[in-house]
């Protein structure tokens, strides 16, 4: 592979090298998504009336307000820590329903950038995704994607998926969704831990969170937003530089995997306690690779999670390998950290937890101080 140029402006092969730039998204706009089918996947089963009952209107002011300010404070932190943050502008595109000639639906458009974009070296891909009320949602980063191309970055879009009916499983157990990501007690018999997901192959799909990069080796998780033929998308897309791993995780509703395995420098990473590796051959590479695997404890935020779990905890955001974005309020995982020799810099973002993602999920990250190298 060629070597990029030093002035790159997007330049990012893992989770750790120090960090240089950023997207952090924005929650302006975002409308409550209809309860659809594959929605019902995603949100807790608690909360079915109040998307039954709200879809298509506007989220309570006083909540969409502080995720506004969670946002900010991330933004301020970061910049503070001598990151550049890049924030996408106003869009409208969330404030009426929308209609394809498969479907029609209202938006939705949270402020999880992880999931549209994925970047690897040089390049931006964006996510074809398989929710409908994310159809759109990648037109939020258009103009900074096509500012970063501009400047020198390769840019890739995977093909759009239709969303049409024939993508989705209309058949998959509303029994199964009861069961919630990172919840004690999962039967065996839950859908994904089956081989059973609300996603069918029909076309590819896939949202960027569902891949985690530790340099030319990418790991890919089969879920409820993403297919093997999105997997298979990329992996062709990447070839022959990267490697693309497949694995599997005892989740009984696999929806991204930045709560559940993740790095936090060279040769460590996090385990989801909750949701453990079911992948030999992924388990066996790591450890070749003499890479050390740490359990971090269970989050503690008091706060209502309508589309997550209180893993959010581990999903933070490395600065480098020495210092790591932590939730200002996860106490334990604070201390979890400083006790594996990492700095935490906190930042009040829980907030943001009712909109389904931390501050791993709420940020991508564009350029990392670093080069492409193979870890196992």
């Amino acid at each position: 592979m060629n070597a990029l140029r030093i002035d790159n402006p997007v330049c990012s092969y893992n989770e750790w090298d120090p960090l240089e730039e950023v997207i952090v998204g924005s929650i302006e706009g975002v409308t409550v998504p209809a309860l659809s089918h594959e929605m019902k996947a995603f949100v807790r089963r608690e909360y079915w009336d109040f998307y039954r009952e709200r879809a298509g209107q506007p989220y309570p002011v006083e909540m969409v307000k502080k995720a506004a300010a969670a946002l900010d404070n991330l933004e301020h932190v970061l910049q503070d820590q001598g990151v550049i943050v890049r924030r996408p502008g106003p869009v409208r595109l969330g404030s009426e329903p929308f209609r394809t000639p498969h479907f029609e639906a209202p938006g939705f458009f949270n402020a999880d950038v992880r999931d549209v974009l994925l970047v690897v070296g040089d390049e931006i891909i964006e996510a074809p995704m398989s929710q409908r009320c994310r159809y759109f949602e990648h037109g939020r980063y258009r103009a900074l994607v096509q500012d970063y191309w501009r400047r020198g970055a390769r840019w890739s879009a995977a093909p759009k998926a239709t969303m049409s009916d024939a993508l989705y499983d209309w058949d998959y157990p509303e029994a199964d969704m009861a069961w919630f990501r990172g919840e004690s007690g999962v039967p065996d018999t839950v859908g994904p831990l089956v081989g059973r997901f609300i996603t069918t192959e029909a076309e590819p799909c896939f949202d960027a969170a569902d891949f985690t990069r530790f340099g030319r080796d990418i790991l890919a998780q089969r879920s409820q937003v993403t297919n093997e033929l999105g997997i298979q998308w990329v992996e062709r897309h990447l070839a022959p530089h990267y490697r693309v791993h497949r694995v599997k995780f005892r989740d009984p509703g696999p929806v991204h995997m930045d709560a559940t395995w993740v790095p936090v420098g060279k040769g460590r990473v996090l385990s989801c306690p909750d949701r453990p590796c079911l992948s030999p051959e992924v388990l066996e590479m790591f450890k070749r690779g003499g890479w050390e695997v740490l359990s971090p404890p269970r989050g503690i935020a008091d706060v209502e999670f309508h589309m997550s779990s209180r893993w959010l905890s581990m999903n933070v955001l490395m600065l480098d390998e020495e210092r790591v974005l932590v939730e200002a309020t996860e106490a334990p995982t604070i201390q979890f950290f400083r006790e594996i020799g990492l700095k935490p810099v906190l930042v009040d973002f829980k907030d943001h937890y009712v909109f389904g993602g931390g501050l791993h999920c709420a940020t991508c990250d564009v350029r990392r101080r670093g080069t492409l190298e193979s870890y196992f």
